[in-house]
């Protein structure tokens, strides 16, 4: 039997699953918009009350020793419509990105700054990590 092809999309469920395991263990209810949300892609009910928005992220782009990811939408998923959208602590609370080796972080969106990308895997964003996931598949189908 073949592997499913390792598409975008693919990597981006990956990724909220990731997320949605993450967040489970660490005490949440999960809940995920019906319809796709702009600004985040779930919400994190807390015991203690919080009420989290989280965007996710993937990437398996390695660069420079670390890995790139990007923070930003650009248009809709069909196309570009020249409208970058770079993430906003108004509009998301936290951001977990989950990279092609399996390591994971969950950054307050705060932290982010207002680029359209970020480097993950060194100092930067280091207090943020935490526990590995399972490592993403690069899209010709091999894990990196």
């Amino acid at each position: 039997m073949e592997a499913a092809i390792w598409t975008p999309r693919r990597q981006g469920n990956a990724g909220e699953l990731s997320a949605i395991v993450w967040l489970t263990e660490a005490g949440a209810w999960v809940f995920k918009p019906l319809f796709d949300a702009p600004d985040c892609d779930l919400i994190a009910d807390f015991d203690d009350g919080r009420l989290l928005r989280v965007q996710v992220k993937t990437s398996t782009n390695w660069e420079r020793g670390r890995f790139s990811v990007a923070v930003c939408t650009r248009g809709g998923n069909q196309s570009w419509n020249r409208i970058v959208k770079k993430i906003d602590a108004s509009r998301c609370d936290y951001l977990f990105v989950h990279v092609g080796d399996g390591r994971r972080w969950f950054i307050p969106a705060a932290a982010i700054g207002g680029g359209v990308s970020i480097r993950v895997g060194g100092p930067k964003y280091a207090d943020y990590e935490v526990e590995p996931g399972s490592p993403l598949q690069s899209r010709s189908g091999s894990t990196e």
